[in-house]
Parts: structure tokens; C-alpha cells; sequence
């Protein structure tokens, strides 16, 4: 504390002299440090722990005398020890700002931040500023992921009940520059653009590269192009970008690096077109054939709207026949295009023509696509396929085979067969159809029904159409295969094999014969199952007892398999001898050598 100052007030002419009395007697060596001024008041400089205490003014004159006491309380003063330093940061760090201070510890203090001369909310800004440090002598500042926003100047407050005092420091916060501004064309031909921009803020770090983007109607967002820069001057940049498609619709904006990072982008500039040039692109993949009788079918990818080059886009189709000199031309006049159809009665078939595709524009003719083959449309196959034969593989199978016919193929080709099959009770136009493709001459007609009479016939086939018929043939499918499942399976084990038996399946007279059994089995934690044969009631498996089995028994006969029944569970065998059989839960007994447990067994399973 510099000074206190006791103020009282004399008016009279004795008190005055009073006063004066008292100056001189008894402060002289106080001159310096302590005061009483013209008013009365006692003034004391530079007040130290000795100056408290209780002061009295007393006032006298002739009519008496008056007195006023107080007490002086001297305290510590408030100082910072640890003040707020100003610093550089990059965006995204996080720093502390101490505030730390000595201050009397009877006193309550308080700190406050301000930021730009506004005091900081730390509850609603609380994402970037915290109040750290723990002590009532400390109010640091902690700032979280500092943002291009937070630089400035940041003021500690601290106050007492009897003193206060603030501490400064500046943050500069640098980070990737701001966007350019005013991104303009000056100019456009049909491959470039002059641009002009000004640079943004560098946020304290020099801009080290710009880059140009482009967006066009055709293009999945901003991309950067090529350009050739060329510098003005400080505040205005200018760059020529090279490389565009003539007559597309452009905008640009720009964007600033430097050694932090990318800065965001400029407002995009307006939008031009480029001028327009003859086309360079032609179509892609020309092809063709196939079509109707005297017609010569080319085809071709479209050149991309981008690609054109210009308004009035079109194509150019040349053709001739193979090995002659002169090409007839034709113009189709649409964008769109992608087939032309030569149409002529006197037109060869399947005869091979020189194919080129050219573009053009409202600046003129582009180039031609290299040469390719095509030919003209096939004639239907003339003859019909010969020997045709089917015979019935099972109840629903049924295998059909036939002779190519002697075609002249200087007319078409055969590409394949088309099967026509029909049941005797059905109309021929609700004929199922199967094609084949390339040589076969052999198919598989599948999901008949059993014990049915069927009609086939078989045609030639290719890009022209369907030739004539061969004659129709007949065949008979199978009877169907059993239905009962085998029954009463009984299974014995002993020295590593296991021996089944079972009833014999009988056949109903709609039925095909039962030729024998397949006996399936696979571990129990296994998929793939191996299959036995045999035309006998009984097997005997030569299988290892320190696994679980699963087997299955069915009958087969001319018509295909038969129902199977249930599947059977043989556990692992750790008796020498067992036996069992199978139940209607599909669980197995291993029994003692005198047991038998015997059930018939006729539920329907597969595996």
C-alpha cells in the first residue's frame, strides 16, 4: 500500500494553529513519508506493517475541543508472480495462459478472463476454455484446440476487497490460409482458361501454392486441373488453365496451401463454355451382324456429350463389302445414336462387310474408327435336323439326340437347337422348349411325369430365326419308382463291422420293379455321403467303431429311386459284440450280447 490519507476538517483560526504546532513538534522526521495537508488530513506514504494501528484527530479552540479515532489495517498487497505470456500457436494445439499471484490470504480474490475485451463464458464456451490450476492463488487459463478464431488479446483480472490489478498477453494463432477471393475467367478458348484471383488471409503463415479446381456438368465434384501460373503482382494472381474439352460448360475456384496446411476453398467463379473444335473422340466397340434377312446391322458406343467437341453432333457410317474399294456413306444425324440398319432385298446373306464410324460437328468432320468386320443378317436354317431319337432315362427323365443337318453355310450359321417337348394330352404351342448352344446334339429333358406319353421334335436355330421341324417322336417315361420305403432294418456289429438287414420292398402295380438297394452312410459329422448297391435284403459295412454313423436304405428301380427310410443313428461301439435296429425317432440302442430290440422301421427321410 503506497499511502493512506486521514482526512479531518479545521476551520478556525486557533485549531490552525494547532496544527501547525503539532507539525512541527512532534513530525519532523515524517515530513517525508507522512503529511497532514492543508485540510486536516493526514496522509502517510509508502504504509508498511508498523503504520496500523489507531489514529485521533483532536480539534481544539477557545470554545473547547472535539476528537475523532480510527483504525488503520494494513494488508499484503495483490501481485502476479506468473503472468500470461503472448504466443505463437498453430491451429488445433492446446496451451495454458498462467495467472498466478501472491495476495493477502485473508482476502477473498476473484479471477476473471476477458477475450477481445469480452469477458469469456466458460459454461457456454466451455468446448475451448477451461479454468485450470486448482489454488486460490492460481486462475490459468487452459484453451483447447485452438481455432483460427481464438487469436487476440487475452487480459487476467484479479481483484480483492481493497486492491485489483490485471496482467495482458496476445495470442497469434496461424493455420492453413484463408479462401481466395474473387475467382473471375478473363478469358476462354476451346482448351483454355485465363483465371484471376486475390489471395486471402495467410493467418500468419506465407501461401506456398494455389491450386485450381474445375466442375463441369459431367464430372463427380471438384478436380484439380492443369494450369500455368503467372503472378501480377502482390495482391492480384492470375493462372491459364490448359487441358479442357472444347465446348463444355466450366466454373473454377481456387485453393491456397501453405506450410500448415490446405485452406478452405473460393466461391466458385460464374460459369462459360469453351469454345468449340472438331471432334477427336470416335466411337468406341463398332460391331454389328444379326438383324433380319437383308439387313446389314452396325452398331457403336456414343461418344460422350463431353467428348463432342460442339453443337450438331452426328456420325458418319461407312461400309462396303469385304475386299472392294469403294465405301458408301450414310449421315445420322442425332447425338444419341448407337445402331445404323443397312436394308437392302438384293443384299447377300451372312456376307462379310468393311465397317468404319467417323463423327462430326458444327466445326466439321472428325476422324473414322479403325476398320472393322461385319456381316449381314443370316437366313433362317433352311433343313431340319435328322435322326432324331429319345429314350426314357427314369420316371422324369428323358434323354433326346439328333443329326445336324447338311446346311450350306455360305447363307448362315447354326448357333444351336431348340427343343420342343409336349405331353400326348397337351396342345404343341404350350411345348416346353430347351435351347442348346454350339454343336450338341444331345439334351436332357427333365421333370416329366412318370408312366406319360411324350412327343419331341427339334429345330436349328440362329441369329435369323428358327429353321423347319424335324419329324416328331415318341416316347414313354418310366413308371414311377416305389413308394414304401424299405422296412423292419435291423443292424448287428461286431469285430469292426456292421451287418443290416431289412425287409424287401414290393412294388405297386403303377410302380417300376425294385432292381436292388443303395445303402447311404456318412459320419455323423460329416456332409459327403458314400453310397452301396446291392440287389440283396442285407449288407454287411466294414466301418471303425470310434465314430457315430448315419445310414439311410432305399430302393431303386427303372423309374429312379425309391422313398428312403428314416435315417438310422449306430453310435460308437465299445461292446464286441451289439445289436439293434433303427426306431421312429431315428435314435440307435447299443445293447449287451444277448439283446435285440427289433421295430419296424417306415417313416420317409433323406439325407
Amino acid at each position: 500500500m503506497d499511502c493512506v490519507v486521514f482526512k479531518m476538517k479545521i476551520s478556525d483560526t486557533d485549531s490552525k494553529e494547532f496544527y501547525a504546532t503539532f507539525k512541527k513538534t512532534f513530525m519532523p522526521d515524517c515530513l517525508s513519508r507522512i503529511n497532514i495537508l492543508d485540510d486536516g488530513s493526514l496522509r502517510i506514504v509508502n504504509v508498511t506493517k508498523a503504520d496500523a494501528g489507531s489514529y485521533s484527530c483532536i480539534a481544539t479552540n477557545h470554545f473547547g475541543t472535539a476528537s475523532s479515532t480510527g483504525s488503520l489495517v494494513v494488508k499484503d498487497p495483490t501481485r502476479v508472480v506468473v503472468p500470461p505470456s503472448s504466443m505463437d500457436v498453430t491451429v488445433g494445439e492446446s496451451i495454458v495462459l498462467p495467472c498466478q499471484v501472491s495476495h493477502d490470504h485473508s482476502l477473498d480474490i476473484m479471477f476473471t478472463w476477458s477475450f477481445n475485451g469480452h469477458l469469456i463464458d466458460f459454461e457456454k464456451d466451455g468446448d475451448h476454455f477451461e479454468r485450470v490450476g486448482g489454488q486460490d492463488s492460481a486462475g490459468d487459463l487452459m484453451i483447447r484446440s485452438i481455432q483460427l478464431k481464438h487469436a487476440g488479446k487475452y487480459v487476467c483480472m484479479v481483484q480483492t476487497t481493497v486492491d485489483k490489478l490485471s496482467a495482458t498477453a496476445d495470442l497469434i494463432v496461424r493455420g492453413p490460409p484463408g479462401p481466395p477471393e474473387a475467382v473471375t475467367i478473363d478469358e476462354i478458348t476451346d482448351t483454355t482458361a485465363q483465371l484471376s484471383w486475390r489471395p486471402g488471409a495467410d493467418n500468419h503463415s506465407p501461401i506456398t501454392m494455389y491450386v485450381i479446381q474445375a466442375r463441369t456438368p459431367f464430372s463427380v465434384g471438384w478436380q484439380a486441373v492443369n494450369t500455368v501460373p503467372d503472378v501480377i503482382d502482390g495482391k492480384t494472381f492470375t493462372a491459364t488453365v490448359v487441358g479442357l474439352n472444347p465446348w463444355v460448360e466450366y466454373e473454377f475456384r481456387a485453393v491456397a496451401a501453405n506450410l500448415i496446411g490446405i485452406g478452405e476453398p473460393s466461391r466458385s467463379s460464374e460459369k462459360r463454355r469453351t469454345e468449340e473444335a472438331l471432334p477427336e473422340v470416335t466411337p468406341a466397340n463398332v460391331s454389328g451382324g444379326g438383324g433380319s434377312k437383308s439387313e446389314l446391322v452396325i452398331t457403336w458406343e456414343t461418344v460422350p456429350e463431353e467428348l463432342q467437341n460442339g453443337g450438331g453432333f452426328g456420325y458418319v457410317v461407312a461400309f462396303r463389302p469385304f475386299g472392294t474399294i469403294s465405301w458408301m456413306q450414310t449421315v445420322v444425324a442425332s447425338s444419341d445414336a448407337s445402331r445404323y440398319v443397312f436394308r437392302n432385298e438384293s443384299l447377300p446373306p451372312f456376307t462379310p462387310y468393311e465397317v468404319k464410324v467417323g463423327v462430326y460437328n458444327n466445326k466439321g468432320e472428325g476422324s473414322f474408327s479403325p476398320v472393322t468386320v461385319v456381316y449381314s443378317a443370316e437366313e433362317e436354317p433352311t433343313r431340319a435336323p435328322t435322326n432324331v431319337f429319345a429314350k426314357s432315362l427314369s420316371a422324369s427323365d428323358i434323354e433326346v439326340y439328333w443329326a445336324s443337318p447338311h446346311e450350306t453355310q455360305s447363307k448362315g450359321r447354326i448357333q444351336g437347337y431348340e427343343v420342343r417337348c409336349w405331353r400326348h394330352e397337351d396342345k404343341e404351342e404350350n411345348a416346353r422348349k430347351i435351347r442348346t448352344i454350339g454343336n450338341r446334339t444331345s439334351t436332357k429333358v427333365t421333370n416329366l411325369k412318370g408312366n406319360a406319353l411324350y412327343h419331341l421334335a427339334v429345330k436349328a436355330y440362329n441369329t435369323a430365326g428358327l429353321g423347319p421341324s424335324s419329324a416328331t417322336v415318341n416316347v414313354t417315361t418310366k413308371k414311377p419308382p416305389p413308394s414304401q420305403p424299405p422296412g423292419n432294418i435291423i443292424w448287428n456289429s461286431s469285430d469292426s463291422k456292421i451287418i443290416l438287414n431289412w425287409d424287401q420292398v414290393k412294388a405297386l402295380d403303377n410302380e417300376s420293379e425294385v432292381k436292388g438297394y443303395k445303402v447311404l452312410y456318412r459320419w455323423n459329422r460329416q456332409s459327403s455321403t458314400s453310397v452301396i448297391e446291392t440287389n440283396k435284403t442285407s449288407v454287411e459295412l466294414s466301418l471303425p467303431f470310434n465314430e457315430d454313423y448315419i445310414i439311410e436304405i432305399k430302393p431303386f428301380s427303372d423309374g429312379g429311386d425309391g422313398s428312403s427310410s428314416e435315417q438310422i443313428r449306430i453310435p460308437k461301439i465299445s461292446n464286441a459284440y451289439a445289436r439293434g435296429s433303427g426306431t421312429s425317432t431315428s435314435n440307435a440302442c447299443t445293447l449287451s450280447a444277448i439283446s435285440t430290440i427289433m421295430i419296424s422301421l417306415t417313416a420317409r427321410s433323406s439325407l
